[in-house]
């Protein structure tokens, strides 16, 4: 079943806790220390644009590509001056008309490419959108995240907009965790409609990602516990890159 689909109409309601504010500013300090103050700029698997659209604020031309007609479709309600352009694309076969001067990639969607060969075309594909010294900034999923506090781990919330049950099922072997993702949205009255989506991630070694980017001619600058400056922890639950086209 195809993911972010039903979940777009209710993805903003559940993911209000996602820090954009502070991602947005980590992600222009870091541009700003390489040079990089305005121009055009890509947010790879945008989603419904929260991320795209504060970029856009501080002076950025925003290009928002994704793979889900859903989410693109709730990115593109939220008007913004000048619009943003928004593209249904795979980032294994991203292919845009220029050259950006950056690219940012968050909430773990890297983990959703499920073949490694297809991470790494997706790498090259990023290489070959950058110009020469562009950024590329992305996160990912950590082992710990998957094994501790994902795996075989049910979570449910329930409020008056919607409700969830997301289950977890990790398989250590082939290193994929699938979420069965039940969604319960009202509609007219007090009628609440069933919908299920399966989604699908797979948990990288960090040692492939470095040599898929090296592949690609991206230098690895730096990995960080998520959007800090600390440095990768046994516990850290989500790792930041910092690379840079050679």
């Amino acid at each position: 079943m195809d993911a972010y689909t039903s979940f777009a109409q209710v993805y903003d309601l559940f993911m209000d806790n996602v820090p954009y504010d502070e991602w947005c500013a980590y992600i222009c300090e870091i541009l700003k220390k390489h040079g990089i103050a305005d121009g055009p700029v890509l947010d790879l698997g945008c989603g419904t644009g929260e991320l795209t659209r504060r970029l856009a604020a501080c002076g950025y031309d925003m290009t928002g590509v994704d793979v889900s007609v859903d989410m693109l479709q709730k990115a593109m309600e939220k008007q913004t001056d000048p619009p943003i352009l928004y593209l249904l694309q795979e980032m294994q076969t991203l292919e845009l008309d220029g050259c950006v001067r950056a690219v940012c990639c968050t909430c773990d969607c890297v983990n959703y490419v499920l073949e490694p060969q297809e991470l790494s075309d997706a790498f090259r594909r990023v290489a070959a959108c950058l110009e020469s010294g562009g950024v590329f900034i992305f996160d990912m999923n950590t082992a710990y995240k998957y094994e501790q506090l994902l795996g075989d781990h049910t979570f449910a919330e329930s409020r008056q907009e919607g409700s969830f049950i997301w289950e977890n099922y990790y398989d250590e072997e082939t290193r994929i965790n699938e979420y069965d993702l039940t969604l319960f949205i009202p509609e007219a009255g007090e009628l609440y409609r069933r919908y299920a989506e399966t989604h699908y991630q797979r948990n990288y070694k960090v040692e492939q990602i470095v040599d898929f980017l090296q592949q690609a001619g991206l230098v690895c600058e730096g990995m960080y516990d998520d959007y800090t400056d600390a440095g990768v922890k046994a516990d850290s639950e989500r790792i930041t890159f910092v690379t840079r086209k050679e």
